[in-house]
């Protein structure tokens, strides 16, 4: 059976009730999970205890020297172990690691005009390690935290979440946010291909913060991921929200 990855993040990482549920959702599924997550919230707000105002260009985060640090200690320690700890409580075979734990992922500094400190732009992946934790009946959770030979890259969750899904040939990426799907006019659209979803943006369908994640469900895609979706935690129960696929079905 193929491995499925989720990718969860946003304000929910540190809410008893959301990481509750989830946990339980998870305990329910019979699929090979992988678990990729984020925690801004969490950085910024430790960031700012230090008198570090958090800046992003485009939605990512812009991760100087010291904030470096602090994505190690939040990502990997805080938030990764406080995942853990709920899935644990409901029976689920967890274990923490990053993405540079096993050098699963590569990255270098991110190429744009502004420098971006030490953000990463993913270079290289190895999911092995990925498949012997599967192997074994682990659930992998994994903080955005990767590697190079000289020193370590904070990574953009979602890109780290897809460049594993791809290198996995997960059957579906998961997406898992605030909102239950791609939404137009008010309703979730439950499937879009990829040329729907490229006019979508173009006809400003899809914006704002949809606007990256769609990109990255795409990208995925192309990676040799089956399918991927966007959707919150009551359509991960129900196997709802948006749905991408090569083709429609």
């Amino acid at each position: 059976m193929q491995p499925m990855v989720i990718k969860l993040g946003g304000h929910e990482l540190n809410d008893h009730t959301f990481l509750t549920d989830f946990a339980a959702a998870v305990a329910q599924r019979r699929e090979p999970l992988v678990l990729v997550h984020g925690g801004g919230r969490d950085l910024s707000d430790w960031q700012e205890r230090l008198g570090i105002t958090p800046r992003f260009i485009d939605g990512i985060r812009v991760t100087d020297e010291v904030s470096l640090a602090l994505a190690e200690m939040v990502l990997c320690g805080l938030v990764n172990k406080r995942i853990v700890r709920y899935l644990l409580a409901a029976g689920v075979r967890a274990i923490g690691i990053s993405a540079l734990d096993a050098g699963m992922v590569s990255a270098q500094p991110m190429t744009a005009d502004i420098d971006m400190g030490f953000t990463g732009a993913i270079v290289g992946v190895d999911a092995q390690p990925l498949r012997d934790l599967l192997t074994a009946g682990f659930t992998p959770v994994v903080a955005p935290v990767c590697y190079s030979p000289a020193t370590h890259y904070n990574v953009n969750a979602d890109h780290v979440a897809g460049a594993l899904a791809g290198a996995l040939g997960a059957e579906r990426l998961t997406f898992l946010t605030n909102v239950a799907g791609v939404l137009a006019n008010g309703r979730v659209l439950p499937q879009l291909t990829i040329a729907q979803a490229h006019a979508y943006i173009a006809q400003g369908i899809i914006y704002g913060g949809m606007v990256p994640k769609v990109q990255t469900a795409l990208e995925a895609l192309a990676v040799g991921v089956r399918q991927t979706a966007i959707t919150n935690l009551e359509g991960l129960q129900t196997h709802g929200g948006t749905v991408f696929r090569q083709e429609a079905t």
